[in-house]
């Protein structure tokens, strides 16, 4: 999975997960890419800074983030927070629930838990759909 900083039409910044480059460009060819903020399918790659930090201080590096992302981050922490009080959590058998489900074996149910990234990969390849979640502060200590 590769994430990419995009842009709208309008100019809103957001980020999205892939399985790959080709992966975006055909979703994006397709209209199927859009803005979280308008709804604007026509997306493009903004340019993005790496990822550099010579500090483990979680609050440095947010306060480093402007005040979109910082806004951004706090709303996916409280969509991590949210998949999570509603879902089973499945542990290290991510992979083999989704597929249950995904092919009728099992009732459909929201479901969370770890996936190593062949399985994440296996799963994509099969047209199962999910997400990563990002890590919640609480998951580091």
């Amino acid at each position: 999975m590769i994430r990419f900083s995009l842009t709208c039409g309008n100019d809103h910044l957001f980020e999205a997960w892939f399985r790959n480059n080709e992966d975006f460009e055909t979703q994006s060819g397709r209209s199927l890419v859009e803005c979280p903020v308008c709804s604007d399918t026509h997306v493009e790659k903004a340019l993005m800074a790496p990822a550099v930090s010579a500090s483990r201080d979680k609050k440095h590096l947010a306060v480093a983030a402007g005040g979109d992302q910082q806004r951004i981050m706090a709303e996916m922490t409280k969509l991590a927070r949210k998949v999570r009080e509603n879902a089973d959590n499945v542990g290290d058998k991510f992979a083999e629930e989704a597929r249950k489900i995904h092919y009728g074996e099992t009732d459909p149910r929201g479901i969370y838990g770890k996936a190593t990234q062949e399985e994440a990969k296996g799963l994509a390849d099969e047209g199962v759909d999910f997400m990563p979640l990002p890590p919640l502060p609480e998951d580091q200590n």
